[in-house]
């Protein structure tokens, strides 16, 4: 068990964070063990053509046979709203000698696998290219819709500390969570058991990648517990495209449907993760509005953002929405 003593029991002491880091990180216990994450299924299908372009053997390589993943890749976040290219420039300063300490412990001390072997600072060199890499190929288009779900958990949580206190919003995080007096306690599966004051303050992270909550490896580490978000069933699933019914009739439903939709640029990857189909479908109509001139589209990163241009804004415009 983990006990967090929290500092005068006064709400400064909590906060709420999202991080991209740990979220692309805790992903990988999916794409090692599906089974024990059928709730993405679906993404993970997705996911096999740009698995076998990525460094897969090294990714792996920081779960083990528990899916612990290590400290220094699973930094504390500071806000709601932290950004992953700051994260990943923490994790690249990170002390060497703090990787090998971090890696060690998640393999139990038994030899590191061989894709993370060698002089620390190579190795993390090559941890950091792996999960740029797959944060662009796998993450990236998705994360406008994660994101989305995390921050509404925050908002949630939120609420219930303001309608029914601390003790409240903790045992609603996970039934092995509960604050005690001033002491949170967070019951693990595993074998960890330390305390620790939350100098500094604890933060509470939501995760889409969890079956209930957890803590750091070390009782070093800033005080954090992550836990399972609200509504992780909705994620995957298909959205739905409404349209107006004059502009359906104009253009047909999906392309209307995506010409509603496109008031912020957005590529064709996340639109078929929202919609539930082929990025091969969704390239057809976009392209088809884009050559009309409904559309406009510009390059970023690897990716090809499509949004409406000005003739798209004033066609959208003149037509309302159909009634629901």
């Amino acid at each position: 068990m983990v006990r967090y003593q929290l500092i005068g029991m006064d709400l400064a002491d909590v906060r709420f964070a999202v991080s991209p880091l740990n979220e692309l990180v805790r992903s990988l216990r999916a794409v090692r063990d599906p089974g024990r994450f059928p709730l993405h299924l679906r993404w993970l299908h997705g996911l096999d053509e740009a698995l076998g372009k990525l460094d897969s053997a090294l990714l792996l390589a920081l779960t083990n046979a528990r899916l612990w993943t290590p400290d220094f890749l699973n930094p504390r976040p500071y806000s709601p709203l932290t950004r992953f290219d700051d994260e990943l420039a923490r994790i690249a300063a990170t002390d060497p000698v703090t990787v090998q300490r971090d890696l060690r412990l998640v393999h139990g001390g038994a030899p590191l696998p061989a894709p993370l072997r060698g002089r620390p600072a190579p190795a993390l060199a090559r941890i950091v290219d792996a999960l740029a890499e797959y944060w662009q190929r796998c993450f990236e288009p998705h994360w406008p819709r994660m994101r989305a779900l995390l921050e509404g958990d925050v908002t949630f949580r939120g609420r219930q500390i303001a309608q029914h206190g601390l003790a409240a919003m903790f045992a609603g995080l996970a039934s092995t969570v509960r604050l005690v007096d001033n002491v949170v306690e967070v019951q693990l599966h595993s074998k960890l058991n330390y305390t620790t004051p939350t100098t500094g303050g604890l933060t509470l992270v939501p995760t889409l990648w969890a079956t209930t909550a957890s803590t750091p490896i070390s009782p070093d580490e800033p005080p954090m517990i992550l836990y399972k978000a609200r509504g992780v069933a909705t994620l995957w699933e298909p959205q739905p495209l409404p349209s107006p019914d004059a502009l359906s009739a104009l253009l047909g439903a999906t392309r209307a449907g995506l010409l509603i939709h496109l008031y912020t640029p957005t590529s064709s990857t996340e639109l078929a993760a929202r919609l539930g189909v082929t990025t091969t479908a969704v390239n057809q109509h976009l392209r088809a509005l884009h050559v009309g001139g409904l559309l406009v589209s510009a390059r970023h990163g690897r990716s090809v953002l499509y949004r409406r241009s000005d003739l798209g804004d004033a066609l959208a415009a003149a037509q309302p929405p159909s009634p629901t």
